[in-house]
């Protein structure tokens, strides 16, 4: 299968034509995609285009831009949420130390609650990372010290040191559109050394479009590029790039029923 394991299809920027946006998806080979929720003031829409489709799946939770709006989220209302039906991950949380949109300490804070929500409820958490990588580091660390739970490091640009602590620590990585371009070697030699039964493929749309669409506003039938990217960079077949991403992301959201053949 070719999987979008992460799409902002509730962005304002797929309001003229998300619909065509989907089916060129389909049209592309794309068989699944999870809508993540950056907020909970949207994640009705986010939650309602899993509803409206049966090949899209969705998150819960809200982005380190958005802590400073979340400061008084618990663990319960996150949970909550994450019984609704089609509700397969927790996030996207984590740190933004680069735009620093919210106080870092309540970025701290917030993303602890979320995970304390995966860890609960058993559901994968999407972890946002950014120019924070020893507190990311850290905190990972010390919450998995206190019970395991599972974590995707999705659209991962940050450093080796960090990589290898979080795949020490049994992250999944998700690989995005930075990983064609140009100038993105050092991104390419982290791919390059990530476990290699713990790598799913990702737009990160309306974001971050690969070659050769960069510079436009990115959706999930570009995933082919990035899949094509990954192999080229592992030294993986087409065919060998697509089992492998769709082995490893049923590993990890296995709350999502897996189709027969796939």
């Amino acid at each position: 299968m070719i999987i979008d394991s992460h799409v902002n299809l509730h962005a304002p920027q797929f309001d003229e034509d998300r619909d065509a946006v989907i089916a060129r998806a389909r049209e592309a080979g794309v068989q699944m995609m999870v809508e993540i929720s950056d907020k909970l003031s949207t994640f009705e829409a986010t939650h309602g285009l899993a509803m409206a489709h049966d090949d899209i799946w969705c998150t819960v939770g809200a982005h380190p831009h958005e802590a400073k709006d979340h400061v008084d989220l618990s663990a319960d209302r996150l949970i909550e949420l994450a019984a609704r039906p089609r509700v397969v991950g927790i996030g996207e949380c984590g740190l933004d130390f680069h735009y620093d949109l919210s106080p870092r300490d309540v970025q701290a804070a917030v993303f602890r609650t979320h995970i304390h929500a995966a860890r609960r409820t058993g559901l994968p958490l999407v972890v946002h990372t950014r120019e924070a990588d020893d507190v990311m580091a850290g905190i990972l660390a010390e919450e998995q010290a206190d019970g395991p739970f599972h974590f995707l490091m999705h659209c991962y640009t940050s450093g080796p040191e960090l990589a290898e602590k979080a795949a020490e620590l049994g992250a999944w990585f998700s690989v995005s559109g930075i990983a064609t371009f140009k100038a993105a070697n050092e991104v390419r030699a982290i791919v390059a050394a990530m476990p290699a039964d713990r790598i799913i493929v990702e737009t990160d749309c309306p974001y971050l479009a690969p070659m050769p669409h960069r510079g436009r506003r990115n959706e999930p039938a570009y995933v082919v590029h990035v899949l094509d990217k990954l192999a080229e960079i592992r030294g993986w077949s087409r065919d060998e790039a697509e089992t492998r991403t769709t082995d490893s992301f049923f590993a990890l959201f296995d709350r999502i029923p897996r189709p027969a053949g796939a």
